[in-house]
């Protein structure tokens, strides 16, 4: 059996791969080790989980047990998997506070805010609606380490005795958990979103009230398209992965720009109002430049993965701004950013991380800085994005029975002529595949020509082992 976390959580088919058995047990745990962790801690406070929140008056004091609160994201299997994962976590001996539906960036925020042991995100992304996952965030709203990790997936393995009587967990639901995530985005806004208009695609998924309520509270027109979750929908032909619709309802309603998130609202990537796409790349860029000029950008420097454009990263060089890479995954550029204290990462898929802000990935705060650039500068986003001239880049997955290839003599060499025939004005990157049979050979050159015909020459060479 491999292992059970891939590079955000623990995702697979609902019901198949993913089971409420299978969810129960990850649960129990994670319980168990995060609260090992933290101490084991237990404090004076309300019998009644929620109160810790604010939303209902405080009950008399008694010991407090440990803490964990669950969100999730609207499709339909989440209520399955959010009762088996409650379920969990208090038979462990956990308080468990029930968010509702909820974008992931808000667990993770009122994780740290509530000073919960754990928060659960129940979600599978991007994904289509019968996949699903489960994100868990440490203390501090923080993603996991591997290490961790793999002491959950060890102790699952194990047999424990659980608590009985007063020991086991109390299960309680917050209805304030929207609109306390809602205060604190207002609260991030860097400026006034007044006479600008906006399309936002909410994927159906878990940001379908809460972003068009923030960017009307911003001060932007607002129109809502993907935004009406029935728990099947989610994701199906809309959101970050789909632009093609808000596209065409950017310029149907001649709006100044357009927002698309994913399922569970995570990522943002953007429509101008000419209808051109601003890739993760380019909001980057941007958010790095409005984070210097506010003085905001820690020791100057921005964190993003191998797979930047080189157009980006001539754009950090000309604003005199240094660049972190790190391998693919919001993880690894989380990590960096906390080791080395910077304040913005980001990636091409459009995972955006403001470590002043938030924990993790939040697409609502990257669009409300994204539309702040905007507003506060009166240049149309399209031009605003100029300030990264892409280099052409061409993708192609080649099929292996061995991911070890991409090590082999010949592969090594075939990469080495093609790095010195582009020179500098082009790169060549092989990247095995994390989840398939797969080596990724990307390449960047002055011409698309160029890129096809070095990015073909270096596959064959891989395809031929």
């Amino acid at each position: 059996m491999g292992r059970l976390f891939g590079t955000d959580g623990v995702r697979g088919l609902a019901n198949v791969d993913l089971t409420p058995a299978l969810a129960l047990r990850l649960a129990t745990s994670a319980a168990r080790v995060l609260t090992a962790l933290s101490g084991g801690r237990a404090v004076e406070s309300s019998p009644d989980p929620a109160a810790q929140l604010g939303s209902v008056p405080s009950a008399p004091v008694r010991r407090r047990r440990p803490l964990a609160v669950i969100g999730r994201d609207p499709r339909a299997s989440g209520e399955m998997l959010e009762s088996a994962v409650a379920a969990g976590l208090a038979s462990a001996g956990m308080d468990v506070v029930l968010l509702g539906v909820l974008p992931t960036p808000g667990v993770a925020h009122l994780t740290a805010d509530v000073g919960a042991d754990l928060g659960v995100v129940i979600s599978a992304s991007h994904n289509a609606m019968p996949d699903n996952g489960i994100k868990i965030f440490g203390p501090g709203g923080h993603k996991l380490e591997d290490a961790v990790e793999d002491a959950i997936e060890a102790d699952m393995a194990a047999e424990h005795v659980l608590p009985i009587g007063d020991g086991v967990g109390r299960i309680t639901a917050d209805h304030a958990a929207v609109s306390r995530y809602t205060d604190h985005l207002l609260v991030s806004t860097p400026h006034s979103l007044a006479g600008l208009t906006v399309v936002v695609d909410c994927a159906h998924g878990a940001s379908s009230s809460v972003a068009p309520e923030v960017y009307r509270r911003a001060g932007a027109r607002v129109v809502v398209i993907a935004g009406e979750p029935d728990g099947l929908n989610i994701n199906e032909g809309v959101g970050s992965q789909h632009l093609d619709g808000l596209r065409v309802a950017v310029l149907e309603h001649g709006a100044d720009l357009g927002i698309a998130h994913d399922g569970d609202a995570d990522r943002c990537l953007a429509i101008a109002a000419d209808g051109s796409v601003v890739d993760g790349d380019a909001i980057l860029a941007l958010l790095a430049l409005y984070l210097q000029e506010r003085g905001e950008l820690e020791f100057g420097t921005v964190v993003t993965t191998v797979m930047a454009n080189l157009g980006f990263h001539e754009a950090m060089s000309k604003a005199g701004i240094a660049v972190r890479t790190t391998a693919v995954g919001d993880r690894y550029i989380l990590k960096e950013m906390r080791q080395g204290g910077f304040s913005l990462g980001g990636e091409q898929s459009g995972h955006f991380v403001m470590s002043d802000h938030a924990t993790t990935g939040d697409g609502l705060l990257t669009a409300l800085f994204l539309m702040g650039r905007v507003a506060s500068s009166g240049i149309s986003l399209a031009n605003l994005a100029r300030v990264v001239t892409r280099f052409p880049q061409v993708l192609i997955n080649v099929r292996v029975s061995d991911k070890s290839v991409a090590e082999s003599a010949p592969v090594l060499s075939a990469v080495q002529d093609a790095v010195a025939e582009l020179g500098s004005s082009g790169r060549v990157l092989l990247r095995p595949s994390g989840t398939e049979p797969l080596v990724r050979v990307m390449v960047e050159a002055a011409t698309a020509e160029t890129a096809q015909a070095v990015a073909e020459r270096v596959a064959q060479v891989v395809r031929s082992g």
